[in-house]
């Protein structure tokens, strides 16, 4: 598995003046985005700073197989169903630095 870099902003039907959780869809796309994470696809995910409350940007960190597979997994979000939320690219990441924190949640070094 490999480590991505995606990022995703606000669609063209994101209603601009609502929040991310007020937005039609909310529950479904926050009950798929848990599953990619139950399944291990998404790492980390969430808006950057700042963005929540207007045109939406994320950053998520996804591990998968390809590029590609990330892309056919987010396709199915509902929310990138229905243009709620695009994703603008999908870039490999090499993790370095707590890559071992990672890897071992349960590792703790003294």
């Amino acid at each position: 598995m490999s480590h991505f870099a995606v990022f995703r902003e606000a669609g063209p039907a994101w209603i601009d003046g609502k929040g991310a959780f007020e937005q039609p869809g909310a529950t479904d796309h926050a009950a798929f985005m848990n599953t990619l994470a139950d399944q291990g696809i998404v790492v980390f995910a969430g808006p950057l700073n700042g963005t929540e409350k207007g045109r939406i940007r994320v950053l998520l960190v996804g591990d998968a197989t390809s590029e590609a597979e990330i892309s056919r997994r987010l396709a199915d979000d509902p929310w990138e169903r229905a243009k709620r939320v695009v994703t603008v690219s999908i870039e490999p990441w090499t993790l370095l630095v707590g890559a071992l924190k990672t890897r071992h949640p349960t590792h703790r070094q003294e």
